[in-house]
């Protein structure tokens, strides 16, 4: 067994410096967590971890209950090396996200194993202006950098109005964007600047990004069972800390393979190429009818204004539950052109078009802006509570025809 510390990441340097040690096996496996007060004495003694696990990666609890994914010095390097074949070569990353997630620490372990030094931005509000003297800091050929979408936007929505952010981001080999889902419009807004932009999807239990634009890297594998895509490959985790339940359920073994069952929804073609349409844990019985909240979002976040929108779910008297769109008051930062948050009837009827009627939104929630985790992510259920809120403050009827 192995002593597990808990790390504040303040100092994403001093980090890099820890992680090399865990890495080579000269040092504790390293828990990273936000710096702040009582980060260390809130988690108490997690105890020990297996010997080959380097980093304890804490999940955001966004849509449910934290977890500690246990990740080995292997699997960590082998996504590493996975994503440097992939991108045509290693080379030298600037680390743009929180380290205490595992996107974060990817960033640094891709420089560990490339044997290049990372440019660290420095942390708080995200300033494409910023970014762009921090990446002018980049001196290896090939060029990356891992974002979420709401920091792509902000790039885009800059950069054609700064020729110097401009050629920055077209200079980069690679900007991987993952985290959440990234819209065709933010995609086609980087190709038509030319700034090359890589979809990633993975998380914590694969070390991170593990299919790109579509693919499976490295020796990833993903398959469907029962509509939920399943993983292989290894990157995957050793499981999860003090929660060997939660691990049994998650990490399954088929046929002497070892499968991540990731609870999204999605296919795979037979050339292989895996797309995801939601989580299988956000979907509502609406009127005896099955939703999926990510479909309405996607469909939603179509339309003019709307492109930042959120939709989470609302108990309702009539349909059992509804979905419910949350909006920030002012238009969309990263929108071009943004016209003006149409009215409720107008999404309805677009959302009924496309996805049946069971799946149109029954409110319009404004609020002053959405909150968001230090990762990017909406914070769901923070917008949960609010809509709740919201809801008992007018004290609106359940909308229902």
């Amino acid at each position: 067994m192995r002593d597990l510390r808990v790390v504040p990441v303040g100092d994403p340097l001093r980090f890099l410096a820890e992680l090399r040690l865990a890495l080579a096996n000269d040092g504790p496996a390293l828990l990273p967590v936000p710096a702040e007060p009582g980060a260390v004495a809130s988690r108490g003694d997690l105890g020990r971890v297996p010997r080959n696990v380097s980093v304890v990666i804490e999940t955001s609890g966004s849509t449910g209950r934290p977890k500690r994914v246990m990740l080995s010095t292997d699997a960590l390097l082998a996504s590493a090396a996975a994503s440097g074949v992939h991108l045509g070569g290693d080379g030298q990353w600037l680390l743009a996200l929180p380290a205490h997630y595992i996107a974060g620490v990817q960033v640094l372990v891709r420089s560990i194993a490339a044997g290049t030094e990372p440019v660290l931005l420095p942390p708080g509000h995200f300033d494409p202006a910023v970014f762009a003297a921090h990446a002018g800091r980049l001196t290896e050929p090939l060029r990356f950098t891992s974002l979420v979408p709401v920091q792509l936007a902000r790039l885009l929505g800059a950069a054609p109005g700064d020729p110097a952010l401009l050629t920055v981001l077209r200079r980069f080999t690679g900007i991987l964007v993952g985290g959440q889902a990234v819209s065709a419009e933010l995609i086609g807004r980087a190709e038509a600047l030319g700034v090359r932009v890589v979809r990633t999807y993975g998380s914590s239990e694969t070390a991170g990004g593990c299919v790109y634009d579509g693919a499976p890297i490295g020796n990833a594998v993903v398959r469907t069972v029962d509509g939920q895509l399943e993983i292989s490959g290894s990157m995957l985790a050793e499981g999860y800390l003090a929660d060997e339940d939660l691990t049994g359920e998650r990490f399954v073994e088929h046929d002497g393979v070892r499968w991540y069952r990731t609870g999204d929804l999605g296919a795979v073609t037979p050339d292989g190429t895996v797309s995801v349409t939601g989580r299988a844990d956000n979907v509502i019985i609406s009127g005896g009818e099955k939703v999926s909240l990510d479909a309405v979002e996607r469909l939603v976040r179509t339309l003019p204004g709307l492109t930042d929108a959120c939709v989470v779910r609302a108990a309702d008297a009539v349909w059992g539950e509804v979905p419910v769109v949350v909006v920030a008051a002012g238009l969309p930062a990263a929108a071009v052109n943004a016209a003006v948050v149409p009215e409720l009837e107008t999404v309805r009827g677009a959302v009924a078009a496309a996805l049946g009627p069971a799946a149109r939104p029954a409110r319009l929630v404004t609020v002053p802006a959405l909150p968001l985790l230090a990762s990017g992510k909406p914070d769901r259920r923070a917008l949960q509570a609010r809509v709740g809120a919201a809801a008992l403050d007018s004290g609106q009827a359940p909308t229902a025809d």
